[in-house]
């Protein structure tokens, strides 16, 4: 009796394992696209708009951005220590008015008039925040309002001409995630979305506040400032409203396996000692709902090919609860020359026909909508990739 209990319990362990595994993964993706706004790159087409001409440039936006398969965008509205919204810690930006701290026409909200409009859409909208850099230029104007004309103390000017807050400050990293809350409480955002604007290079010069820290490595110290930032941001986003999603786009790179045996195989810039930033880690204690590495090479690249790079973060978040989605740079095709592997755009068809190849790739997020409005053959490109996951996403539930 025992036998045949043991085999009776074999045999169904066996069948549940083989004959009732989940369905494969679907290929129900996060399709996104950055919309720039600094330097008026893709919204506002200009400063100076009146209100009702900002509502008719989202819409349009968000119209193209529907047609081409997407269903995220992710609005850059704080893009140089200012924002595209009311804010008790920035200034309007410039972008909007052409004068930093000077509303639209009417004190328009432009960040409720995109939530909305693109929520519509059956769109998600994800605040896009570039942390730390306050001016692009030497001739930008800071507003009185601005916490880097409050706060002088709080910012480094860098060799490239601009001017950055300090994230070696405690201050800075407050002041910073105050104004994420900030959005979180007043706004219905899908997400809160950091780009990989952290320290520029190696040569920033932060030596006072070094060694004010006390610390005994400068590149530790550096790293652990983002790391602070970084869980610190996620903390407080889910403090104020858990359904609300936090990520990052990095830099592609994070060690090469020349610097570290958990590197990836290649030979590139590593954003781990430039940028002082440890992506991995990031991902490893869950500090982030998703990690979007700027993976802006092609297939068959020498240093940095995109499928070693694919398959070296998909090895990161297995394990974890963090979703991953590609960055993709669909704006090389406005300049490759034919023989070029970005020609004609079909290099971003390789990249996600290749994505959907590796389950843990949750969906991608493309560089810029404004390329790929201005590129019919990338749109096109585009276009045909995202309705064939639409008419899976359709065929299997």
């Amino acid at each position: 009796m025992f036998r045949t209990v043991c085999i009776l319990l074999v045999v169904c362990i066996v069948f549940t394992f083989f004959g009732c595994q989940p369905a494969p993964k679907t290929v129900a993706e996060l399709r996104g696209v950055w919309v720039a706004t600094t330097l008026n790159l893709d919204y506002p087409s200009k400063p100076g708009l009146s209100a009702e001409q900002l509502q008719e440039e989202a819409e349009t936006l968000l119209d193209r951005a529907k047609d081409l398969g997407l269903n995220a965008v992710f609005l850059q509205v704080r893009p140089c220590g200012d924002a595209l919204y009311p804010s008790e810690y920035y200034p309007w930006s410039a972008v909007l008015s052409g004068t930093q701290g000077i509303p639209p026409n009417a004190e328009f909200d432009v960040l409720s008039y995109w939530i909305n409009a693109a929520h519509q859409r059956g769109m998600e909208l994800h605040a896009w925040i570039n942390p730390f850099r306050v001016t692009q230029g030497k001739k930008d104007i800071l507003s009185q309002q601005n916490p880097a004309y409050i706060h002088p103390e709080w910012t480094v000017k860098h060799t490239d001409g601009k001017l950055y807050l300090n994230p070696g400050i405690e201050e800075v990293r407050k002041y910073i995630i105050d104004g994420v809350v900030e959005i979180v409480s007043n706004y219905d955002v899908d997400g809160i979305h950091f780009d990989d604007y952290f320290y520029p290079d190696e040569e920033f010069p932060d030596e006072e506040t070094f060694l004010a820290s006390g610390a005994s490595n400068l590149l530790d110290w550096r790293r652990e400032n983002i790391n602070l930032l970084i869980s610190e941001t996620h903390a407080a986003v889910q403090n104020t409203n858990p359904e609300i999603v936090f990520g990052v786009s990095p830099f592609g790179i994070w060690q090469n396996q020349r610097s570290s045996l958990l590197g990836s195989a290649t030979n590139g810039l590593e954003s781990y000692t430039a940028h002082a930033v440890d992506s991995r880690k990031w991902v490893k204690e869950e500090w982030v709902d998703y990690i979007a590495p700027q993976i802006y090479w092609h297939i068959g690249h020498d240093a940095a090919d995109y499928e070693t790079l694919v398959r070296w973060w998909v090895d990161v978040v297995r394990g974890t609860s963090v979703k991953l989605y590609i960055g993709h740079a669909g704006y090389r095709a406005l300049t490759a020359e034919e023989g070029s592997a970005w020609y004609g755009g079909e290099e971003l068809a390789r990249q996600l026909e290749l994505n959907r190849e590796y389950p843990d790739v949750s969906g991608s997020i493309h560089f810029r909508l404004g390329c790929y409005l201005e590129s019919p053959a990338l749109a096109t490109v585009l276009k045909n990739q995202l309705i064939e996951i639409t008419e899976v996403e359709e065929e299997h539930p």
